[in-house]
């Protein structure tokens, strides 16, 4: 797990939207809802796909949905679908450099993990498992308690209007040839 990119933190947003969602979305539709590049967010939901996270519905009307109840998907399931299991530190062994050493290093100077390393390790273990403690629908709730509660229905009624044809925002009248 190296340094975690913008893809996480999109992905895990889309996801979010995705645990009420009453009908799949487009990536193109959860990019546009987020104010995020559609093209760069299409990279990363066949990589949650490939993981069983999200399942694909094809169509002109197809679009995503969670592959399993939110409380079953953790956060390190998802960082490790969309950056790949990457150790959070790779050890250069700099132990065994040492000018003195002059090409042969002793057998003390590298015997065991590295001590720099062995923090790294101890580091990238305490992230997992916090990154394993939390769950799309704990994170889900959390969110919830802190939007107004109309905020959930504005934006299902923003997607709702997004897979009718009309823009959002607009009501079915407004849609209408004038005329």
């Amino acid at each position: 797990m190296a340094h975690l990119t913008t893809s996480v933190e999109y992905g895990i947003h889309c996801l979010l939207w995705l645990v009420e969602s009453q009908a799949p979305p487009s990536s193109r539709d959860l990019a546009e809802l987020q104010g995020v590049s559609p093209a760069f967010l299409a990279k990363i939901f066949p990589k949650l796909e490939k993981a069983g996270i999200v399942t694909a519905s094809e169509g002109v009307r197809g679009g995503y949905r969670l592959a399993r109840p939110a409380e079953t998907i953790t956060f390190l399931e998802i960082v490790d679908a969309i950056e790949g299991e990457k150790p959070l530190f790779d050890c250069q062994q700099i132990r065994g450099r040492c000018a003195l050493f002059q090409g042969t290093p002793p057998a003390w100077s590298t015997d065991g993990v590295c001590a720099v390393h062995a923090v790294m390790l101890q580091a990238e273990k305490a992230m997992r498992a916090a990154l394993a403690s939390q769950s799309l629908a704990s994170v889900h709730a959390a969110l919830g308690r802190k939007a107004p509660p109309e905020f959930t229905g504005q934006v299902q009624q923003w997607m709702s209007d997004r897979l009718s044809g009309r823009r959002p925002g607009r009501t079915a009248r407004s849609s209408e040839p004038s005329g």
